[in-house]
């Protein structure tokens, strides 16, 4: 975890600890707007079932296509923190000529 002065101090980054808070939020958010999607389907499936089952084959989609972008995009961003500190390791080690 981090301290509140990690927040003045640029020693250490704070987005490796709170990236996985992110990445929740983000995952809560798409949810919502997938049964958003879900009820504006069924609602649709009154007026036209056809458009109503695609719409809603496209809302159940684009929840799962949403939570695997937002894993992949949360990942992304803690492999480069991580290389930046491995990077550091072999610095301090006097790996460079």
């Amino acid at each position: 975890m981090f301290d509140f002065q990690d927040l003045f101090q640029w020693d250490r980054f704070i987005t490796p600890t709170i990236i996985k808070t992110f990445y929740w939020l983000v995952i809560g958010v798409i949810v919502l707007f997938g049964i958003s999607g879900i009820l504006s389907a069924l609602s649709a499936m009154a007026i036209s079932p056809f458009v109503g089952f695609i719409l809603l084959l496209a809302s159940i989609a684009s929840v799962i296509v949403g939570i695997v972008f937002s894993r992949i995009v949360a990942e992304f961003i803690l492999i480069v923190f991580r290389i930046n500190e491995h990077l550091g390791a072999i610095r301090d080690q006097g790996g460079t000529r």
